[in-house]
Formats: structure tokens, C-alpha cells, sequence
């Protein structure tokens, strides 16, 4: 096989040399060799855009939240160790299914970025949750250094401190591999789906959401919304109908466009929390103030 081809379920190879102009006539050929994907019509051609459109909104979803974590760096408080956990399991079982199951080449091309940006995720998390561990014990060591501070403002202080593409076709069954995929994308989706229910929980229980960049979830929600419509866009292969069509990738469909109306509590729930511009300065003011009076002291 050419490095340019792709294998699809039932052996046929596209994308290979020679194989363009018999098995995709009317295809667009940057598609084919770039994506390993036939796109004959306007619908095709639509299902690849919102896939790479989806792919785009999720390399850039994660830039804001990066940017609020440097910003405020308290990621570790405002962001839910379960909801990144989660996040990885389902990003994983979605990429080990994907490829069993044969899914769309964008879609194992979007798997692949998922776990990455993850793993990258945890790591900006960890390393702001040890650097405010050791920001706070060296706090808490300055502040019992006064002994002329009275104990109780000095216990107020602390604690204020601390609370802040592939096929199947219709004749043919399932194989072992396929079902396998199945299986992990099905998990995918309700690791998905709980992975927004530690962050809304975090998010009730401080009553804020400072710290957690809303882009984040607007992004997620706009590729979520264009990776669900460009799988629905696809034509079905020659032979497939389209309730076969849509039961193949059902798992991932789910994880998709399931998710959006848990991201859409998330996002009213900024607004619940949001604060005016005005009351968030004075209450830095007021911070700093107390801050001041602590060290004169």
C-alpha cells in the first residue's frame, strides 16, 4: 500500500496512486489524497469543512483558558480535577475506538489532537496547583512571623487566604474490531457526558466562575456543533444506507452533540456568576488594602 492510501472496512484502498480517477471520478483530489476521502458533491465537501472547521475551534478552545490560567493562576481551584480527568478517559476511549471502528479520517485526526491538548491541559493544572501549594505554605510562614499581629485577625487572614472513514455495509455484519470500537465509543460518550458534572458542581459550590475562561466552553460548543453536522453531512458509501450510516458512528454523534446542553448549563452559569467590571475592582481594592494593612503590621 502507498503511503498515501487509506484502507477502508470492506479492503478497499483509496487515496493510492491509481486509484483516484476509477473510485472517486468526480471527487475533489486534495481531499482524496490530503484526507484519504472522496467528496463528490456539495455535501461532501461541506462534511470535510465543518470537520476541519471543528478541528480549528478545538486547537484554539484551550488558548483562553491557558490565558486566564496565567492571568488569575488559580487553574488549580477553578477548574475541576475530575472534569480534565474525565475528559482524558472519554478523549482516549475515542481514540482507541475510532480507529477499531473505522470511523472518518477527520475524525481519528481529531482524536488524536484531543489527547494531546489534554495531556497538555493536566500539565498546566498540576504545575499551578504545586506552585500555589508552595506559594501558600510560604504565605502561612511570613504571616506567623508577626508576632505583633492579634491571633484572631492573623486566623481571619489565613482564611481568607485559603477560600479564595470507514463504512459498513448494509449486507455485511459487524466484525469483532468494529464492535470493540463500538464499545469504546460508546464509553466515550458517558465519560463525556460526566465529565461536565464536576465542573458545574465546582462551579455551584464556589459561586463563581473566575478562573475558568468562558472561550473555552464557547469554542468546545462551536467544534462540538460542526463535528456533529460535518459526520451528518457525509454521503453514505455506495450501497449504505443512511439509518446504517448514522447507527455506525452513532457512539460519536452522541459524545458530540449530547454534550452541548450540559456546556450550555455551564455557560449560564457564567452569567449567573459573572461579576460588573466595578464590583470585581473594588474587591481587588479591598484585597489590596487588607493586604497592605497585614504587611505594616
Amino acid at each position: 500500500m502507498s503511503s498515501g492510501s487509506v484502507m477502508m472496512s470492506d479492503g478497499v484502498v483509496l487515496g493510492g496512486d491509481g486509484n483516484f480517477s476509477s473510485l472517486c471520478p468526480r471527487g475533489l483530489e486534495w481531499i482524496w489524497y490530503g484526507l484519504g476521502e472522496c467528496a463528490q458533491d456539495g455535501r461532501d465537501i461541506a462534511s470535510v469543512v465543518l470537520g476541519l472547521l471543528s478541528i480549528v475551534c478545538f486547537m484554539v478552545s484551550s488558548l483562553p483558558q491557558y490565558y486566564s490560567s496565567c492571568k488569575t493562576g488559580n487553574m488549580d481551584s477553578a477548574l475541576s480535577i475530575w472534569f480534565l480527568l474525565f475528559w482524558l478517559a472519554g478523549d482516549s476511549c475515542n481514540l482507541i475506538g475510532s480507529f477499531l471502528a473505522d470511523q472518518l479520517p477527520l475524525q481519528k485526526y481529531t482524536a488524536v489532537y484531543y489527547v494531546l491538548a489534554d495531556l497538555l491541559m493536566l500539565s498546566v493544572y498540576y504545575y499551578y496547583k504545586l506552585k500555589n501549594r508552595a506559594s501558600r505554605g510560604e504565605l502561612e510562614i511570613m504571616l506567623q512571623s508577626l508576632d505583633q499581629m492579634p491571633v484572631r485577625f492573623k486566623a481571619r487572614s489565613l482564611l481568607a487566604v485559603e477560600g479564595d472513514n470507514g463504512s459498513v455495509q448494509v449486507s455485511r455484519p459487524f466484525d469483532t474490531k468494529e464492535i470493540i470500537g463500538f464499545v469504546f465509543g460508546s464509553i466515550s460518550s458517558v465519560l463525556y457526558l460526566c465529565s461536565r458534572l464536576p465542573q458545574m458542581y465546582t462551579n455551584f459550590q464556589r459561586k463563581s466562575t473566575e478562573g475558568v475562561s468562558f472561550f473555552l466552553f464557547a469554542l468546545v460548543i462551536l467544534g462540538n456543533t460542526t463535528y456533529g453536522i460535518s459526520v451528518l453531512l457525509k454521503n453514505p458509501d455506495p450501497g449504505q444506507g443512511e439509518a446504517s450510516y448514522i447507527i455506525h458512528h452513532l457512539p460519536w454523534l452522541i459524545g458530540s452533540l449530547g454534550t452541548l446542553s450540559l456546556d450550555l448549563i455551564i455557560s449560564v452559569q457564567f452569567m449567573m456568576y459573572s461579576k460588573s467590571p466595578r464590583d470585581s475592582a473594588d474587591e481587588d481594592e479591598d484585597e489590596d488594602e487588607e493586604t497592605a494593612a497585614l504587611l505594616q503590621n
